[in-house]
This record gives structure tokens, C-alpha cells and sequence, in this order.
């Protein structure tokens, strides 16, 4: 297995573990990153942090093994699956962040950053394309400026330009990383998951926002909010349930 999981009290640390190939994913370990992501999302984790192991995040696809459209297509659906999950994500991130490495990293809510850490989209290296998704995101995430720079001149930046750039939220390792998960898991879930809705419809331009104004009316008919405004009155750390 490539993927392996460790569970904490606050979620999950999905580690993926390919180190001969600087932890470049092929489709058997995309599948395995799928499924890993799917049980401990089932299994209740408040958080999950993805990392790689052996000093790298992830070095991209294995080029040695792919590329064709299955692997492609197939990665959306990881990709959107990730980024749409409910729960908090975060990527730890050090050593080489490279192609599909900066997709995973785009696709969690939060990145945490070592100072060896480096980025790239070094598609026009290889006559590839990424999706729109990942330009739409990077875009985003990173600024347009600097993901043209990526994109279009194969351009490799780092941790400080991650940093002054806005693409990280915190400087740091994994540790930096789990404490980041355990103060999140303390927060109210519903208000997360809702508010994650409405980044994507922003995002997206929608129109139709009707998911978002759902989730808003359960986050303020929850006995999270109740509970959030009673621990507050009576000056202790609220227990969120998700109800």
C-alpha cells in the first residue's frame, strides 16, 4: 500500500508513502488515496491532513506509468471529491510540490508550508494540460500572476513566494499541521461544511446557491449554535456534535 492512514483524536493524517518516486502517484495509488479519503470521512474524522512521506508532498503523476485519459478523468473525480468534501482539509506540505502534487494541495481548504517546499505546474515541459479546474483554482489560490508564471514558463517557486503570495495559511510541518487540525476540530462542523459550500458557489459564479441557504438555515436551527451561545454566556470551550 501507498497510502497510509493514522488516525488522531481530532481526524486523520493521510500520508502517501511512494518515496522511489518522490511520492508521484500512478492509478493504482490515486485509487488508494480515493478510497482512504472515503473511509475516514465515513468513519466520523473531523479534519484530515494529506502529507507525503520521506520529504516530499507529492512530485506529480508517474510519468513512467501515465498519462492517458482514464488517469486524467479519473483524477477529476479524486480532485472534486477532495475539495467538496465537508469535513476541514489541510496539506502539509514540504519538498516538491509539483503538477498533480500542487492539484492535491489545491483541492484541501488550508496549506501548511516548510520552508523547502516547492511549487510548480510544469505542464508546458511535457505538452500537457491540466483541467480548468486547476487553473480556476490556482488562479485563485495563488494569484493569476503567479500561476501564469507556473503554467506558461514552467516556472518553480517557493515557500516565500507560497507564503507572500497567500497560497499558505501557516509556516511549518506536519506537528504545525496537527495542531492546526486539533483547534479546528473543535469548532462547529456545520458551520465549516456550510461555509465551504459557499466558497464553491462563489467560486463557481452559481446562480442557484440553494445548497449554501440550506446549509445556512441548519447551522442557525442547530444545537451547535445553542450550544456555541451558551458556552459563551457561561465563558467555557463549547462541545460541538454536528447536530
Amino acid at each position: 500500500m501507498s497510502i497510509t492512514t493514522r488516525t488522531t483524536p481530532h481526524g486523520a493524517v493521510l500520508t502517501i508513502d511512494r518515496q522511489h518516486r518522490r511520492n508521484a502517484l500512478d492509478l493504482t495509488t490515486l485509487e488508494e488515496l480515493d478510497s482512504a479519503v472515503r473511509a475516514v470521512v465515513e468513519g466520523g474524522a473531523r479534519t484530515l491532513i494529506l502529507t507525503g512521506a520521506g520529504g516530499h508532498f507529492c512530485a506529480g503523476a508517474d510519468l513512467t506509468e501515465l498519462e492517458d485519459v482514464r488517469f486524467t478523468e479519473r483524477l477529476a473525480e479524486v480532485l472534486g471529491h477532495l475539495a467538496g468534501l465537508p469535513i476541514v482539509t489541510i496539506a502539509a506540505i514540504e519538498g516538491s510540490c509539483m503538477g498533480l502534487g500542487m492539484q492535491l494541495a489545491l483541492a484541501c481548504d488550508v496549506r501548511v508550508v516548510a520552508v523547502d517546499a516547492r511549487f510548480a505546474i510544469p505542464v508546458a515541459k511535457l505538452g500537457l494540460m491540466v483541467d480548468h479546474w486547476t487553473i480556476d483554482r490556482a488562479t485563485r489560490l495563488f494569484g493569476e500572476g503567479a500561476t501564469r508564471h507556473m503554467v506558461l514558463t514552467a516556472a518553480v517557486l517557493d515557500a516565500e513566494d507560497a507564503w507572500r503570495l497567500g497560497f499558505a495559511q501557516v509556516r511549518g510541518g506536519l506537528a504545525d499541521a496537527e495542531a492546526l487540525a486539533e483547534r479546528t476540530a473543535a469548532l462547529a462542523p456545520l458551520s465549516q461544511s456550510g461555509s465551504k459550500l459557499g466558497f464553491e458557489a462563489a467560486a463557481e459564479s452559481a446562480t442557484d446557491t440553494t445548497a449554501y441557504r440550506n446549509a445556512f438555515a441548519r447551522a442557525w436551527a442547530s444545537s451547535d449554535l445553542r450550544e456555541g451561545q451558551t458556552a459563551f454566556r457561561e465563558r467555557r470551550t463549547p462541545v460541538f456534535e454536528g447536530r
